[in-house]
């Protein structure tokens, strides 16, 4: 598989899912429900390390936020298991809604979700193909949700798809490996924060031996 199709930093762009309070906080919904949060948090410095290098690297970083409100969920949404619970779930404008730990910077663009994959409802495909990016390299929560529902249609939009293995969290070990089988298998690239990390610093240094030769 040619990495560099995938991670190109010129090509390339790093999509945070959401890292909200509601999902992350130890005083979210997530947590007050008992669920698994703190798998959660325990990628928070895997997501920054890749957000600081996304941008000293140029590669657009775009966190994705998920709102609800009685305008976005609708009876199907009500209908399906936890329908109830979730339409509570980082309610638009609410503090369970906003960003765990990460302080959007200028240049970075913000993606308001109301559906699991990032490209339902959503300008993220306009803005991507706009910035002539034809990779996403995703990394967030949930893994088997959120996550993979953004890699599939990635794929079937024709990007080239790049799961950050050790920068998205699921409630359970085994719901985050079945994501990684089904990206490595079908989809795309599954690499490590350090490997993304490593490959654009190698980029950068060629690039810059390049330029000097060059002078």
């Amino acid at each position: 598989m040619n990495t560099d199709v995938y991670l190109n930093p010129q090509d390339s762009a790093l999509i945070v899912i959401d890292m909200q309070n509601d999902f992350c906080h130890e005083e979210g919904a997530f947590a007050k429900r008992g669920r698994n949060y703190k798998a959660f948090q325990a990628i928070v410095p895997n997501v920054i390390a890749l957000i600081n290098a996304a941008r000293d690297h140029q590669v657009p970083v775009f966190l994705v936020q998920m709102t609800l409100d009685e305008s976005t969920v609708s009876e199907a949404w009500k209908n399906k298991k936890g329908g109830e619970w979730d339409r509570l779930v980082c309610a638009k404008d609410s503090w369970g809604a906003e960003f765990y730990q990460i302080i959007p910077q200028p240049g970075d663009y913000i993606i308001e979700k109301h559906r699991y994959s990032a490209f339902i409802g959503t300008d993220l495909d306009l803005k991507l193909r706009t910035l002539k990016r034809k990779s996403i390299i995703l990394t967030g929560v949930v893994t088997n949700i959120c996550v993979e529902s953004t890699a599939r249609d990635g794929f079937m939009m024709d990007y080239n798809v790049t799961l950050v293995t050790d920068g998205c969290a699921a409630e359970t070990p085994e719901a985050h490996q079945g994501t990684i089988n089904n990206v490595d298998s079908v989809f795309g690239l599954t690499v490590t924060t350090q490997e993304v990390i490593d490959y654009w610093s190698k980029k950068k240094k060629r690039s810059d031996t390049s330029c000097s030769i060059v002078r």
